[in-house]
């Protein structure tokens, strides 16, 4: 019997091969249009100087081999912290504008990983990265480090990265994992805010990852201790049925303020994830008025950056990611 995982339907198919070129066509753009190729420099950020990032996640380990954690799901929450070479070291670039890289992984625990995470933060604000659909490890990591340098995060900056299948076609098996990855990202929260000595705690989260992240925060929306250390909560391009946000940021109470939401009519990723859906729109693309509506802040970047798909902005578009420092800067950073 085939794998149902790589075996999609002809229409899934036809979608698929639309988004990939655009995916191509993506990479190509904006490799001259990026601001994080050529005009910003490694040292000039906290994770320039020391570009180590938390990691927190929920994929199995592949020990200290290449890619060291894959798309498999694990058996709990680990926790470890990643060493990242900065651009212009002389590591190749896995992939264009984004030439920060993996180099290590170490610290490795997978017993009271949530509490060893904590720990790491110790003093710090917190800036944590909830990476999207299809994207491995090392892809998810270098946003992290990429987003972080050009805030220029002044705290620890961490990872929570759930098992992306990394691959086109898994759109399926990627949007149960995050779901199933809800637990440990609910444990990775619950310990970074009973530490009493770590201070505000940022999330940016991206597409497929917004929904894991909604997830979780709707489970602890009656904690006010969460309510109370959580600065800002950032929703890039999120992936999610649009009649389940409004529903969920319904009953968040004071989390909804925190949030703001980076949308895009022209979104063509989550148009293909709206078809996948059966044709609901998803949060990413909703009318801007409907989301006011729920009490969080909208930015509609709509006719800027040179991006096909325009999925990612918040990451290749300068003046998109200061939206992410405003909205922490508000949070009181």
């Amino acid at each position: 019997m085939p794998d149902s995982r790589r075996a999609p339907s002809i229409r899934f198919a036809l979608l698929a091969a639309f988004l990939a070129l655009g995916l191509s066509a993506c990479a190509q753009t904006e490799a001259a249009m990026s601001p994080f190729t050529e005009t910003a420099h490694a040292d000039s950020s906290t994770f320039g100087r020391d570009p180590s990032l938390l990691v927190v996640t929920t994929r199995k380990s592949l020990g200290d081999r290449e890619p060291f954690f894959g798309p498999d799901r694990g058996s709990g929450l680990s926790f470890a912290e990643a060493r990242l070479s900065p651009p212009g070291r002389g590591v190749v670039a896995a992939s264009v504008g984004s030439d920060w890289s993996v180099v290590s992984v170490g610290n490795r625990t997978s017993s009271d990983a949530a509490r060893a995470f904590s720990e790491a933060a110790n003093g710090r604000d917190v800036l944590l990265f909830v990476h999207g659909y299809n994207e491995t490890f090392a892809s998810a990591a270098r946003s992290a480090a990429q987003l972080s340098h050009a805030l220029k995060f002044q705290g620890r900056t961490a990872l929570f990265t759930w098992p992306s299948g990394g691959k086109l076609f898994d759109y399926g098996y990627d949007r149960e994992s995050a779901l199933w990855s809800r637990d440990g990202f609910v444990q990775a929260l619950r310990a970074l805010v009973a530490n009493p000595t770590v201070g505000r705690i940022h999330i940016v989260a991206h597409s497929m990852g917004t929904f894991l992240t909604l997830e979780g925060l709707r489970e602890l929306r009656e904690s006010t201790d969460v309510s109370a250390r959580i600065g800002a909560v950032v929703f890039a391009s999120p992936d999610i049925d649009i009649d389940a946000f409004e529903q969920t940021v319904s009953r968040l109470g004071p989390l909804a303020s925190r949030m703001t939401l980076i949308i895009d009519p022209g979104d063509r990723a989550l148009a293909v994830s709206a078809r996948i859906a059966g044709g609901v729109a998803r949060a990413g693309t909703a009318d801007r008025e409907r989301l006011e509506k729920l009490g969080v802040r909208v930015a509609d970047t709509a006719g800027r950056g040179w991006s096909m798909l325009r999925h990612d902005l918040f990451l290749t578009d300068s003046e998109v990611t200061q939206v992410v420092r405003r909205a922490m800067d508000r949070a009181g950073v």
